[in-house]
């Protein structure tokens, strides 16, 4: 099970450690793929062309999502088990705030 989910990190991206954090709570398991971004391999350019950079979630060899937030999104949406975000939607709205306001002051 765990060869259906790859995760491509670097283990100094908060970006990356937020999408393991979010693997191992919803009970996920994947198989882990450090990344040297001074030296990036032909998968990481195959898989993220635009921007280069982790993390990369690639779910059963087909389908390749990019950004941190938006691998959180697809794993809440795919595994409906253990959400991360709350069912009621200001809540979810909330959260969405939280971890923008995040995303821009804190990293």
């Amino acid at each position: 099970m765990a060869d259906e989910v790859k995760l491509f990190g670097m283990w100094a991206s908060p970006f990356s450690r937020r999408v393991e954090l979010a693997l191992k709570l919803k009970g996920i398991p994947c198989e882990y793929i450090e990344e040297d971004l001074s030296n990036k391999s032909p998968l990481l350019l195959k898989y993220n062309p635009v921007h280069k950079k982790v993390p990369i979630l690639v779910h059963k060899e087909k389908t390749v999502v990019v950004e941190s937030l938006v691998i959180l999104e697809y794993l809440d949406e795919t595994w409906e088990n253990n959400p991360i975000l709350p069912q009621d939607p200001y809540e979810r709205a909330e959260a969405r705030f939280w971890a923008k306001f995040i995303d821009e002051k804190a990293m």
